[in-house]
């Protein structure tokens, strides 16, 4: 039975930083690539995914950068892998946790999402994860029923996500409903106001409040010592001077849904086309506004992990 269990080893390929830093104990801190090929034009997405390392690098952590290529599970990429992804862009398959089998099996490539990179993270032993924004429950899911298994993922895998709050395209009401439904903890960091990725508020709260990188490793420990299987949901604000004005964003975001909805775009393809189509009608600034989110959830993950692997 164990050696059913340890499988998987087979098909992950975990970079030799990576791999030192999980045998020593050193803190490490994965990162997603669906980022890289859908979130962002190249070459700003691999300038970002560079920064990105960068800064968990600065704050004492070995950065984890997830993705498939060529079938193969890689936990930590090269410059060169980095760069072939953001120059592939939307080629690259967008993977979540369905997608994986097809990926490995046929040898192809993919970029993973929220879900994907939790799965994999915690089958290579890492428990805390940078990203920008979480995936929800979409607008008018009465209608679709498009809700993101970013939120069933948080509910049975046992990884730290830090995220910038819930893409602010999605119902946010509704999707704290969800987790909340799945036993997911949301904790605002210096916050009891959610986070709406391009602005530090929103209408809705978290369940607490921490201030303490430390007091968020303690509570993950207690949780998963307690055989209380699942995510924790750590939602780190845009700083106040990155953050786009809350009218102009909503109504870019209105808009940008309404025309998802006329051109009958569903299913993966529907935030790729959201967040592209803000940036087009914010002149990029929305844009620079993601990538200084991500950056700031970076510090905090590694920040957090430098507590976790305390121990």
């Amino acid at each position: 039975m164990e050696k059913e269990n340890l499988k998987y080893q087979s098909y992950l390929s975990i970079n030799e930083e990576v791999k030192h830093a999980l045998e020593n104990n050193i803190p490490v801190v994965a990162l997603e690539s669906t980022i890289i090929s859908h979130g962002m034009p190249y070459p700003k997405n691999v300038e970002t995914a560079k920064s990105c390392e960068k800064i968990i690098r600065d704050n004492g952590c070995v950065p984890a950068t997830i993705a498939i290529i060529n079938g193969k599970i890689k936990v930590g990429l090269t410059d060169d892998e980095l760069d072939y992804l953001g120059k592939m862009g939307p080629k690259v398959i967008k993977t979540s946790r369905r997608d994986i089998p097809y990926i490995v099996s046929l040898n192809k490539d993919g970029a993973t999402t929220v879900s994907a990179t939790m799965i994999i993270a915690n089958l290579a032993g890492i428990k805390i994860f940078a990203t920008g924004g979480i995936g929800g429950v979409h607008r008018n899911a009465h209608i679709t029923m498009d809700i993101s298994c970013d939120l069933e993922e948080l509910g049975k895998t046992n990884v730290c996500v830090v995220c910038a709050g819930a893409k602010s395209i999605l119902d946010l009401g509704k999707t704290l409903e969800y987790l909340e439904t799945k036993g997911v903890l949301v904790i605002g960091y210096k916050t009891k106001t959610l986070p709406a990725f391009y602005t530090s508020h929103s209408p809705f709260e978290c369940d607490v409040r921490i201030d303490n990188p430390g007091e968020i490793s303690k509570l993950l420990k207690t949780k998963w010592d307690l055989g209380l299987n699942g995510g924790v949901l750590v939602t780190n604000p845009i700083p106040k001077e990155f953050e786009m004005d809350e009218a102009l964003i909503n109504e870019k975001i209105d808009e940008a849904v309404k025309e998802a909805e006329d051109k009958h775009i569903v299913g993966k393809e529907i935030t790729p086309f959201l967040l592209a189509k803000i940036v087009k009608e914010t002149n990029g600034e929305s844009l620079e506004s993601n990538i200084k989110l991500v950056q700031n959830n970076c510090l905090l993950a590694s920040l957090i992990a430098k507590e976790y692997y305390k121990d």
